[in-house]
């Protein structure tokens, strides 16, 4: 949104409750995105037996920007998250986490306005 200072926050400060990634989330769709794509870096890794340096090392981000993202620190820019899916040859970018609050509307159709 034009003029929101959502941005100023990291994405884990939208957690109402519990611990991230799986934690309970205020109504932010930015956040819940941060959120998936968390869980399913650390799901990667995990399944790869990689650690944050060596992912570092394969992708060229930086570890620490890897174990921010990972923390809900940081909003990961595309091209951190284009060079991880590709060192880890996996699909990292989530899924439109509030499709179901959408059914019916016109976004969902493509009929809606776009500014």
């Amino acid at each position: 949104m034009a003029g929101d200072e959502s941005r100023a926050r990291r994405p884990r400060d939208y957690v109402l409750e519990g611990d991230w990634p799986q934690a309970a989330l205020a109504d932010h769709h930015g956040a819940r995105v941060a959120q998936q794509l968390a869980a399913r870096l650390a799901e990667a890794m995990g399944q790869q037996a990689v650690s944050a340096k060596r992912l570092g090392a394969l992708s060229g981000v930086n570890r620490q920007t890897i174990a921010n993202v990972l923390a809900g620190a940081v909003w990961p820019d595309l091209i951190t998250i284009a060079n991880l899916e590709l060192a880890l040859q996996r699909r990292l970018w989530p899924e439109f986490p509030e499709r179901a609050l959408l059914e019916g509307s016109s976004l969902e159709d493509g009929s809606g306005s776009h500014g």
